[in-house]
Protein backbone atom coordinates (compact mmCIF):
# COMPACT_ATOMS: atom_id res chain seq x y z
CA UNK A 1 0.00 0.00 0.00
CA UNK A 2 1.82 3.27 -1.03
CA UNK A 3 0.77 5.95 1.25
CA UNK A 4 2.78 8.66 -1.17
CA UNK A 5 1.62 7.30 -4.05
CA UNK A 6 -2.24 7.99 -2.75
CA UNK A 7 -1.72 11.53 -1.71
CA UNK A 8 -3.14 13.65 -4.30
CA UNK A 9 -1.19 16.55 -6.34
CA UNK A 10 -2.87 20.23 -5.73
CA UNK A 11 -2.54 22.18 -8.83
CA UNK A 12 -2.22 25.57 -8.14
CA UNK A 13 -3.57 28.87 -9.87
CA UNK A 14 -1.74 29.37 -12.99
CA UNK A 15 -0.34 25.73 -13.59
CA UNK A 16 -1.65 23.58 -16.36
CA UNK A 17 -1.53 19.99 -16.69
CA UNK A 18 -1.87 17.63 -19.92
CA UNK A 19 -2.14 13.75 -19.48
CA UNK A 20 -1.26 12.07 -22.72
CA UNK A 21 -0.37 8.43 -22.84
CA UNK A 22 2.69 7.71 -20.78
CA UNK A 23 3.64 11.52 -20.52
CA UNK A 24 2.14 14.04 -17.94
CA UNK A 25 2.80 17.75 -19.48
CA UNK A 26 3.61 20.16 -16.86
CA UNK A 27 3.28 24.30 -17.91
CA UNK A 28 3.80 27.04 -15.40
CA UNK A 29 4.90 30.49 -15.09
CA UNK A 30 8.50 29.40 -14.59
CA UNK A 31 8.10 27.21 -17.24
CA UNK A 32 7.40 23.64 -19.49
CA UNK A 33 8.43 20.29 -18.10
CA UNK A 34 7.82 16.79 -19.53
CA UNK A 35 7.05 13.36 -17.41
CA UNK A 36 7.71 10.12 -18.58
CA UNK A 37 5.35 7.73 -17.03
CA UNK A 38 6.03 3.83 -15.73
CA UNK A 39 3.91 1.46 -17.39
CA UNK A 40 0.67 0.66 -15.99
CA UNK A 41 0.56 3.90 -13.83
CA UNK A 42 -1.94 6.53 -14.76
CA UNK A 43 -3.25 9.72 -13.88
CA UNK A 44 -7.07 11.27 -13.40
CA UNK A 45 -7.30 15.19 -13.30
CA UNK A 46 -10.42 16.16 -11.58
CA UNK A 47 -11.75 19.67 -9.74
CA UNK A 48 -8.28 21.21 -9.39
CA UNK A 49 -5.98 17.85 -8.24
CA UNK A 50 -4.35 14.88 -9.88
CA UNK A 51 -4.40 11.97 -8.48
CA UNK A 52 -1.99 8.53 -9.34
CA UNK A 53 -4.02 5.03 -10.08
CA UNK A 54 -2.53 2.31 -10.64
CA UNK A 55 -3.60 -0.74 -12.82
CA UNK A 56 -2.75 -3.84 -9.88
CA UNK A 57 -0.42 -4.27 -7.20
CA UNK A 58 2.63 -5.58 -9.49
CA UNK A 59 3.23 -1.91 -9.94
CA UNK A 60 3.46 -0.96 -6.25
CA UNK A 61 6.64 -0.49 -6.43
CA UNK A 62 5.99 2.58 -8.86
CA UNK A 63 2.80 3.93 -7.94
CA UNK A 64 4.82 6.57 -5.02
CA UNK A 65 7.72 7.03 -7.75
CA UNK A 66 5.19 8.26 -10.31
CA UNK A 67 3.48 10.39 -8.34
CA UNK A 68 6.55 11.94 -7.05
CA UNK A 69 8.07 12.54 -10.55
CA UNK A 70 4.98 14.76 -11.34
CA UNK A 71 4.93 16.22 -8.26
CA UNK A 72 8.17 17.53 -8.85
CA UNK A 73 7.23 18.74 -11.64
CA UNK A 74 4.44 20.74 -10.58
CA UNK A 75 7.08 22.30 -7.92
CA UNK A 76 9.19 22.93 -10.50
CA UNK A 77 7.09 24.80 -12.86
CA UNK A 78 6.09 27.14 -9.53
CA UNK A 79 8.39 27.62 -7.33
CA UNK A 80 11.25 26.37 -9.14
CA UNK A 81 14.50 23.82 -7.38
CA UNK A 82 17.49 25.19 -5.58
CA UNK A 83 21.00 23.34 -4.86
CA UNK A 84 23.56 25.07 -2.73
CA UNK A 85 26.86 24.24 -2.53
CA UNK A 86 30.13 25.51 -0.34
CA UNK A 87 33.73 25.39 -1.12
CA UNK A 88 36.14 24.89 1.75
CA UNK A 89 39.99 25.27 1.54
CA UNK A 90 42.61 27.44 1.31
CA UNK A 91 42.62 29.07 -2.31
CA UNK A 92 39.39 27.31 -3.25
CA UNK A 93 36.80 29.25 -5.04
CA UNK A 94 34.49 29.36 -8.31
CA UNK A 95 33.38 32.26 -10.86
CA UNK A 96 31.29 32.51 -13.26
CA UNK A 97 32.56 32.77 -16.74
CA UNK A 98 29.63 34.27 -19.05
CA UNK A 99 26.37 32.69 -18.24
CA UNK A 100 26.92 29.42 -18.65
CA UNK A 101 30.73 28.51 -17.32
CA UNK A 102 31.58 28.01 -13.93
CA UNK A 103 35.49 27.65 -13.59
CA UNK A 104 36.80 26.29 -10.50
CA UNK A 105 40.36 26.30 -8.59
CA UNK A 106 40.51 23.66 -6.13
CA UNK A 107 44.02 23.07 -6.02
CA UNK A 108 45.18 21.24 -9.08
CA UNK A 109 47.45 22.44 -11.59
CA UNK A 110 45.00 23.96 -13.62
CA UNK A 111 41.69 25.35 -13.00
CA UNK A 112 38.36 23.07 -14.17
CA UNK A 113 35.36 24.71 -16.52
CA UNK A 114 32.52 22.97 -15.52
CA UNK A 115 29.62 23.93 -18.49
CA UNK A 116 26.44 24.72 -17.30
CA UNK A 117 23.36 22.47 -18.82
CA UNK A 118 20.09 24.27 -20.25
CA UNK A 119 17.93 24.66 -17.77
CA UNK A 120 20.09 25.26 -14.88
CA UNK A 121 21.53 28.33 -13.20
CA UNK A 122 24.38 29.03 -11.30
CA UNK A 123 24.98 32.35 -8.83
CA UNK A 124 28.38 32.73 -7.08
CA UNK A 125 28.65 34.72 -4.00
CA UNK A 126 31.12 37.71 -4.03
CA UNK A 127 33.54 35.79 -1.41
CA UNK A 128 33.71 32.70 -4.58
CA UNK A 129 33.17 30.20 -1.94
CA UNK A 130 29.37 29.27 -2.00
CA UNK A 131 27.33 28.31 -5.47
CA UNK A 132 23.64 28.19 -5.87
CA UNK A 133 22.15 26.22 -8.72
CA UNK A 134 18.40 27.23 -9.83
CA UNK A 135 16.38 25.06 -12.20
CA UNK A 136 12.95 23.47 -12.51
CA UNK A 137 13.78 20.15 -13.10
CA UNK A 138 14.88 18.44 -10.12
CA UNK A 139 17.05 15.96 -11.27
CA UNK A 140 18.88 17.70 -13.68
CA UNK A 141 19.58 20.41 -10.94
CA UNK A 142 21.03 18.00 -8.66
CA UNK A 143 22.92 15.62 -11.12
CA UNK A 144 24.75 19.19 -12.04
CA UNK A 145 25.10 19.52 -8.00
CA UNK A 146 26.49 16.15 -7.72
CA UNK A 147 29.42 16.41 -10.38
CA UNK A 148 30.42 19.54 -9.24
CA UNK A 149 30.82 18.18 -5.79
CA UNK A 150 32.25 15.27 -7.58
CA UNK A 151 34.80 17.62 -8.68
CA UNK A 152 36.85 17.46 -5.53
CA UNK A 153 34.50 15.72 -2.73
CA UNK A 154 35.16 16.29 0.91
CA UNK A 155 38.62 15.19 2.31
CA UNK A 156 38.17 12.81 5.38
CA UNK A 157 41.12 14.32 7.08
CA UNK A 158 40.56 17.57 6.79
CA UNK A 159 37.03 18.59 5.28
CA UNK A 160 38.36 20.81 2.57
CA UNK A 161 36.93 20.03 -1.25
CA UNK A 162 33.05 21.16 -2.30
CA UNK A 163 29.86 20.05 -0.30
CA UNK A 164 26.52 20.13 -0.23
CA UNK A 165 25.41 23.18 2.28
CA UNK A 166 24.55 21.88 5.62
CA UNK A 167 25.93 18.60 4.65
CA UNK A 168 27.10 16.98 7.73
CA UNK A 169 30.94 15.37 7.42
CA UNK A 170 32.39 12.94 10.06
CA UNK A 171 36.05 13.64 9.86
CA UNK A 172 38.89 11.20 10.95
CA UNK A 173 41.62 11.05 13.18
CA UNK A 174 45.21 11.46 11.48
CA UNK A 175 48.31 9.25 11.95
CA UNK A 176 49.12 8.79 15.96
CA UNK A 177 52.62 9.44 16.74
CA UNK A 178 55.43 7.40 17.25
CA UNK A 179 56.03 5.08 20.81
Amino acid sequence: MSRIGRKPIPIPQGVTVKIEGNTVAVQGPKGKLDTALPAGITFQQKDGIIVAVRENDSQAALHGLARALVNNAVEGVTKGWTRDLEIVGIGYRAEMKGKTMVVFNLGYSHPIEYPLPTGVDATVDPKQTKIALTGIDRQKVGQVAAEMRSLRPPDPYKNKGVRYAGERLKKKVGKTGAK
